[in-house]
């Protein structure tokens, strides 16, 4: 547990949020679809991890309330970009799923991504690497806490 009364971890935990901040945003830039919002764009990773979800659960998921989560999804529909299906145990409830346009274009905003994080990583050096390389899996856990 960090001691955020002390130097060293207050300056750690600064840089760790600024950088976070900083090469989300650069990301953020190097979109596909320009006329997704990053929301619309962050629900698609999300149905594309998990396969379907109750517009319930997309929302717990994007920490968004479940009125903004019906919008984001009707946005989403009549992009083509997800299909509701009923819920297999709840008639009340539908499933949401990603479509196959979806799917191709989360494919391609992927590699342009990855692309670009390729040519910052470029950049440094074999040390630099590893210390990267080992710390990716520290903050996908982050990312998921």
């Amino acid at each position: 547990m960090p001691d955020l009364t002390h130097g060293d971890d207050v300056a750690a935990v600064n840089s760790l949020r600024s950088a976070v901040m900083r090469l989300s945003r650069r990301l953020k830039h190097q979109r596909v679809d320009e006329s997704l919002s990053p929301t619309e764009m962050s629900v698609l990773g999300t149905l594309s991890l998990c396969g379907k979800a109750t517009p319930g659960e997309l929302a717990r998921k994007e920490h968004v309330q479940p009125p903004s989560m019906t919008r984001i999804v009707a946005l989403l529909e009549a992009k083509g970009l997800v299909r509701l299906e009923p819920h297999p145990e709840d008639r009340r409830q539908k499933v949401v799923t990603k479509t196959e346009q979806a799917e191709a274009m989360l494919a391609e905003s992927r590699a342009k991504r990855n692309a670009f994080l390729a040519t910052l990583v470029d950049g440094l050096d074999e040390d630099e690497w590893a210390k990267l390389r080992a710390a990716a899996p520290v903050l996908e856990k982050l990312a998921h806490l």
